[in-house]
This record gives C-alpha cells, structure tokens and sequence, in this order.
C-alpha cells in the first residue's frame, strides 16, 4: 500500500499557519516570530516533510545551483579548486554543476551559455582573451572569473602569479644557476605573468632566459619537448616549467634520456599537485593555493548571488615550497 506522501497544505494544518508561511519560512524569504519558526520547524520534522525542489524553485526564481567551470578536470590544480569551491557550496545548500571544457576554446562559449540557464550563478575558467569575453557580461547572471581582469567589470579571483615566478627563480639564482629556461604555455594568459616574474628576477641579476612554449599544459607535453630542451650543444642548469605537470613528464624523459636530476639540471613548477611530493626527486614547486581559490571565487559568488557586499578583487598569495629536485651549485 502506497504511504502518503505529506504536502506543504498538511505542515500548514497541523501547524496552524496559512500555506504561505509555510512556504516562505523554508525559502527563507521572510523571517517570522520565533514561536512561528520553532512551530513550523517541529511540525516539518514530525511529518517527514520534504520541500519539492522544482516547484521551490518556480517560487523563488533560483535553483540553488551554481556552475563551475574549469579548463581540465583531469588536472589536479583544478581538482583542488572544485574540492574548495564544492565545499563552501554545501554548507549554504548550494549543488554545484561542474563543467569540464577540455582546454578547448571552441566549446567555451556554447557550454558557458547552455550551462547559465540552468544554474544562480557561475565560476568560470576561460582561455579566451579578454577583449572577446563581453558575452560573458550580457548573461546576465551573477559571475565570478578566476584570473586577473583588466577592464571587463566582473568579481574575479587570481593567484599572484608574478609574485610565484620571481620567488622561485630568485631561489634558482641564489643556488648558483646560470642557465635558467622557462617551459611556458604562451595560450593561457598566466603564462605572460609568470614569464614576466621570471624575467624580472633575471635581468635584476643581469641574466638572460631561454624560453621554450609547449602546446599543452600537461604531462606528455612535458615529456615530449624535453629531448628538445636537453640534446642542444648546451642545455640549461635550471628549467622553471608553466605547471607541475609539465615539470613531471619532463624530469621523466630526461632521466629516460640518461641525466641526473638535479645534478645534470634542476627543475621547479607550478601548482604544488600532490603527485609532485611523490616524484624522485620530489618536485620543487609554487604552490598556488589551488583549494583556497576555489574558496575565495566561491564565498564570492554567493554573497552576490544573495545580494551581500564583496570586493571585486580577491589575490592569492602564493607560497614557495622547497624539495629536492633543485639543487645547490654554490
């Protein structure tokens, strides 16, 4: 025998209350007396009552989901970063919907566009350049953006990227390198930060730096270009890499090809992923605070989704973290 299922009008009876106290109280557009609330509370728990998401939501125009959207849910960086997100989601009863759009550019605008009419707000991770990005704004629906922003008026979140480079490759000078390489990543804009923090450092030193651009932000990209960097007639002593991943499948093909890390050549990266603590030798790396990101974009999307104030700019400062895979030359 099917068992009744109670509605909002049996919380309402039992409770005393009109149908839209009932309903108001749970989608907490209104606030009533605390003996109401405490009534209406009791009531909820004694019936087993369960609000229907759906028809909540035509009530109160809002779905209580907000999208994420990241470039590679098979890099660990963006892992962290949903972990964070996802997190502070949950404790204010937010699901989040997760879009992975591949590191292909193409499939942004479609996802992004298809994703915002389903969801209160959005996080988004994009490779488009900014002066292509204005579609984003005529949404019309509250967005948070990770990554510096220069003139497109949306909250944004960033990891001081420039800040990371210059502390890791002033840690490489001070060990005695001379022949610093950058492995970058020339289509994401982070790479021309992290670049320009490299370059800094080097020419206060009066040093120059070879740089070599990967079609890929990932392992085999790594593996892949490393004979390149390491069979010329004089291969660099340190090599800084775009991100952990790259610095991971290039140490592999150079002890492949025969070097000795980091006695033949050190080498550092970004995002401190934890397989870079399990690598021989350990991955030197900065850490970009991946979780704390995902944090950071998330409590500000909600405060403007509830309409709270926040800063339109929150920066993450990153952190150095020291293993053996950088040597001392001294």
């Amino acid at each position: 025998m099917k068992k009744n299922v109670p509605t909002i009008r049996d919380v309402a009876a039992a409770a005393g209350v009109s149908t839209a106290t009932v309903s108001k109280f749970m989608n907490g557009t209104q606030r009533f007396s605390p003996a109401v609330e405490a009534k209406v509370t009791k009531v909820i728990a004694e019936l087993g009552y369960k609000s229907n998401p759906l028809a909540q939501s035509m009530i109160t125009g809002r779905t209580r989901t907000v999208g994420l959207s990241v470039l590679d849910v098979a890099n660990p960086h963006f892992t962290s970063i949903v972990k964070g997100a996802n997190r502070v989601a949950l404790q204010h009863g937010y699901t989040v919907l997760l879009v992975d759009t591949e590191e292909n550019p193409g499939r942004e605008r479609p996802l992004l566009e298809a994703l915002s009419r389903r969801v209160d707000g959005m996080i988004v991770f994009s490779r488009m350049q900014e002066k292509e990005m204005g579609w984003l704004v005529e949404l019309d629906k509250p967005l948070v953006f990770f990554g510096r922003l220069s003139h497109l008026n949306l909250p944004h979140v960033a990891s001081d990227d420039h800040r990371g480079a210059y502390m890791v490759t002033r840690h490489l000078v001070t060990l005695g390198h001379k022949r610093i390489a950058y492995l970058g990543f020339s289509k994401s804009r982070r790479d021309e930060e992290r670049m320009g923090g490299i370059r800094e450092c080097l020419a206060a030193h009066g040093m120059s730096l070879q740089v070599f651009d990967g079609s890929a932000p990932s392992a085999l990209e790594g593996e892949r270009i490393c004979s390149s960097i390491m069979l010329g007639s004089e291969h660099p002593d340190a090599l800084i890499c775009y991100n952990d991943l790259m610095a991971l499948g290039f140490m592999k093909a150079a002890q492949t090809l025969g070097f000795k890390l980091p006695a033949d050549i050190s080498v550092a990266g970004f995002d401190n992923i934890q397989f870079g603590n399990y690598t021989s030798p350990p991955l030197t790396t900065v850490d970009l605070q991946s979780e704390r990101m995902g944090v950071a974009a998330m409590e500000k999307l909600l405060d403007t989704i509830e309409g709270k104030p926040t800063t339109s700019f929150t920066m993450i400062e990153p952190q150095l973290i020291l293993r053996s895979s950088t040597l001392n030359r001294n």
